[in-house]
C-alpha cells in the first residue's frame, strides 16, 4: 500500500510539473504570436494607406 501512494505522489508530482512547464511556454507562444498579429496588421494598414493616396 505504501509504494501505491509513493507511486501516486510521483505521477502527480510529474504531471504538475509538465503543466507548468507547458503553461510557462505557451505563455511565451501566445504573446509571440500577439506581436506578430500587430506588426502584420500595422503593416497592412500601411500599405492600404499608399494605395489610396
Amino acid at each position: 500500500m505504501a509504494q501505491l501512494l509513493w507511486t501516486l505522489i510521483v505521477i502527480c508530482f510529474v504531471l504538475w510539473l509538465v503543466g507548468w512547464l507547458l503553461f510557462h511556454l505557451i505563455g511565451w507562444s501566445i504573446h509571440i504570436l500577439l506581436v506578430v498579429a500587430i506588426i502584420l496588421l500595422i503593416l497592412n494598414l500601411m500599405r492600404r494607406r499608399g494605395r489610396s493616396a
